[in-house]
Protein backbone atom coordinates (compact mmCIF):
# COMPACT_ATOMS: atom_id res chain seq x y z
CA UNK A 1 0.00 0.00 0.00
CA UNK A 2 1.43 3.60 -0.80
CA UNK A 3 1.86 6.53 1.62
CA UNK A 4 -0.72 7.83 -0.53
CA UNK A 5 -3.43 5.39 0.03
CA UNK A 6 -2.62 5.14 3.99
CA UNK A 7 -3.57 8.74 4.03
CA UNK A 8 -0.71 10.11 5.42
CA UNK A 9 3.22 10.28 5.45
CA UNK A 10 5.35 7.10 6.09
CA UNK A 11 6.01 6.21 9.32
CA UNK A 12 9.54 6.44 11.29
CA UNK A 13 10.71 3.22 13.14
CA UNK A 14 10.26 3.59 16.60
CA UNK A 15 14.12 4.64 16.79
CA UNK A 16 13.99 6.94 13.85
CA UNK A 17 12.01 9.39 15.66
CA UNK A 18 13.19 12.03 17.47
CA UNK A 19 13.52 11.80 21.26
CA UNK A 20 10.23 14.29 22.18
CA UNK A 21 8.23 12.00 19.58
CA UNK A 22 9.21 8.89 21.34
CA UNK A 23 8.74 10.23 24.45
CA UNK A 24 4.54 11.93 23.48
CA UNK A 25 2.57 9.66 25.49
CA UNK A 26 -0.55 10.81 22.97
CA UNK A 27 1.70 9.82 20.04
CA UNK A 28 2.77 6.58 21.47
CA UNK A 29 -0.83 5.44 22.10
CA UNK A 30 -2.30 6.81 18.79
CA UNK A 31 0.85 4.71 16.34
CA UNK A 32 -0.22 1.62 18.84
CA UNK A 33 -4.06 2.39 18.40
CA UNK A 34 -3.12 1.98 14.41
CA UNK A 35 -1.75 -0.98 14.71
CA UNK A 36 -3.94 -2.40 17.02
CA UNK A 37 -6.91 -1.58 14.57
CA UNK A 38 -5.02 -3.16 11.37
CA UNK A 39 -4.11 -6.18 12.76
CA UNK A 40 -8.07 -6.88 14.25
CA UNK A 41 -9.15 -5.89 10.73
CA UNK A 42 -6.84 -7.93 9.07
CA UNK A 43 -8.00 -10.63 11.27
CA UNK A 44 -11.51 -10.16 11.29
CA UNK A 45 -11.70 -9.87 7.71
CA UNK A 46 -9.88 -13.08 7.16
CA UNK A 47 -13.13 -14.41 8.56
CA UNK A 48 -15.52 -12.20 6.78
CA UNK A 49 -16.69 -10.28 9.88
CA UNK A 50 -16.31 -6.72 11.43
CA UNK A 51 -15.38 -5.15 14.34
CA UNK A 52 -19.00 -4.36 15.26
CA UNK A 53 -20.19 -8.43 14.16
CA UNK A 54 -18.04 -9.15 17.31
CA UNK A 55 -19.58 -6.19 19.21
CA UNK A 56 -22.66 -7.09 19.11
CA UNK A 57 -22.39 -10.56 19.26
CA UNK A 58 -20.19 -10.44 22.61
CA UNK A 59 -22.90 -7.92 23.62
CA UNK A 60 -25.46 -10.42 23.15
CA UNK A 61 -23.32 -13.35 25.08
CA UNK A 62 -23.40 -10.92 27.89
CA UNK A 63 -26.29 -8.97 28.41
CA UNK A 64 -29.38 -11.30 26.42
CA UNK A 65 -31.91 -10.29 24.02
CA UNK A 66 -31.83 -6.45 23.16
CA UNK A 67 -33.33 -4.25 21.52
CA UNK A 68 -31.93 -2.13 18.52
CA UNK A 69 -31.60 0.81 21.26
CA UNK A 70 -30.11 -1.18 24.07
CA UNK A 71 -27.67 -2.67 21.34
CA UNK A 72 -26.58 0.76 20.16
CA UNK A 73 -25.72 2.00 23.78
CA UNK A 74 -24.40 -0.97 24.80
CA UNK A 75 -21.82 -1.11 21.57
CA UNK A 76 -21.24 2.31 20.94
CA UNK A 77 -22.47 1.48 17.40
CA UNK A 78 -24.67 4.26 15.73
CA UNK A 79 -28.55 3.22 15.71
CA UNK A 80 -28.41 3.82 11.53
CA UNK A 81 -24.88 1.78 11.82
CA UNK A 82 -26.47 -0.68 13.83
CA UNK A 83 -29.36 -1.49 11.40
CA UNK A 84 -26.60 -2.71 8.83
CA UNK A 85 -24.54 -4.88 11.01
CA UNK A 86 -28.03 -6.81 12.13
CA UNK A 87 -28.75 -7.52 8.98
CA UNK A 88 -25.47 -8.56 8.15
CA UNK A 89 -25.94 -10.94 11.08
CA UNK A 90 -29.41 -11.96 11.14
CA UNK A 91 -28.65 -12.81 6.64
CA UNK A 92 -25.91 -15.10 7.76
CA UNK A 93 -27.76 -17.02 10.27
CA UNK A 94 -26.04 -15.23 13.91
CA UNK A 95 -29.23 -13.45 15.12
CA UNK A 96 -33.12 -13.22 14.73
CA UNK A 97 -35.06 -10.30 14.88
CA UNK A 98 -37.93 -10.29 16.31
CA UNK A 99 -41.09 -7.76 17.65
CA UNK A 100 -40.95 -7.19 21.44
CA UNK A 101 -43.75 -9.03 22.76
CA UNK A 102 -43.94 -5.70 25.24
CA UNK A 103 -43.90 -3.40 22.47
CA UNK A 104 -44.50 -4.19 18.70
CA UNK A 105 -43.02 -1.07 17.52
CA UNK A 106 -39.60 -2.56 18.20
CA UNK A 107 -37.17 -5.34 17.73
CA UNK A 108 -35.43 -7.42 19.88
CA UNK A 109 -32.21 -9.53 19.35
CA UNK A 110 -31.34 -12.79 19.95
CA UNK A 111 -27.92 -14.52 19.25
CA UNK A 112 -28.75 -17.87 17.57
CA UNK A 113 -26.71 -21.20 17.81
CA UNK A 114 -24.56 -20.44 14.55
CA UNK A 115 -24.12 -16.99 16.24
CA UNK A 116 -22.83 -18.51 19.17
CA UNK A 117 -20.05 -20.79 17.64
CA UNK A 118 -19.60 -17.51 15.20
CA UNK A 119 -18.56 -15.39 18.38
CA UNK A 120 -16.52 -18.64 19.71
CA UNK A 121 -14.62 -18.74 16.29
CA UNK A 122 -14.06 -14.77 16.67
CA UNK A 123 -12.86 -14.68 20.47
CA UNK A 124 -9.87 -17.44 19.73
CA UNK A 125 -9.66 -15.69 16.57
CA UNK A 126 -9.05 -11.95 18.46
CA UNK A 127 -7.12 -14.03 21.11
CA UNK A 128 -4.41 -14.44 18.50
CA UNK A 129 -4.32 -11.06 17.85
CA UNK A 130 -3.91 -9.81 21.04
CA UNK A 131 -1.04 -12.34 21.62
CA UNK A 132 0.41 -10.65 18.65
CA UNK A 133 -0.30 -7.28 19.46
CA UNK A 134 1.10 -7.46 23.41
CA UNK A 135 3.94 -10.53 22.13
CA UNK A 136 6.97 -7.96 23.99
CA UNK A 137 4.93 -7.89 26.77
CA UNK A 138 4.56 -10.29 29.71
CA UNK A 139 1.39 -11.37 31.38
CA UNK A 140 1.60 -9.03 34.63
CA UNK A 141 2.43 -6.00 31.98
CA UNK A 142 -0.54 -6.82 29.54
CA UNK A 143 -2.59 -6.94 32.54
CA UNK A 144 -1.57 -3.62 34.15
CA UNK A 145 -1.53 -2.28 30.46
CA UNK A 146 -4.97 -2.91 30.24
CA UNK A 147 -5.66 -1.96 33.48
CA UNK A 148 -4.49 1.88 32.69
CA UNK A 149 -6.10 1.87 29.59
CA UNK A 150 -9.44 1.42 31.37
CA UNK A 151 -8.64 3.97 33.43
CA UNK A 152 -7.62 6.61 31.11
CA UNK A 153 -10.88 5.59 28.75
CA UNK A 154 -12.94 5.84 31.84
CA UNK A 155 -11.57 8.99 33.24
CA UNK A 156 -11.76 10.95 30.06
CA UNK A 157 -15.54 8.93 28.45
CA UNK A 158 -16.85 10.57 32.50
CA UNK A 159 -15.51 13.66 31.52
CA UNK A 160 -17.46 13.50 28.03
CA UNK A 161 -20.25 12.75 29.66
CA UNK A 162 -20.33 15.71 31.98
CA UNK A 163 -19.89 18.20 29.24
Amino acid sequence: MSEKERGGAADAGPGESPAPLRELPSRLLSLTALTADRLVNEALASLDARKWHYAVLATLRESGPASQAALSRRTGVYRSDLVAVINELAASGYVERAPDPGDRRRNVITMTSPGRARLRRLDTLLAGVQDELLAPLDESEREQLTHLLGRLLEYHHAGQAMD
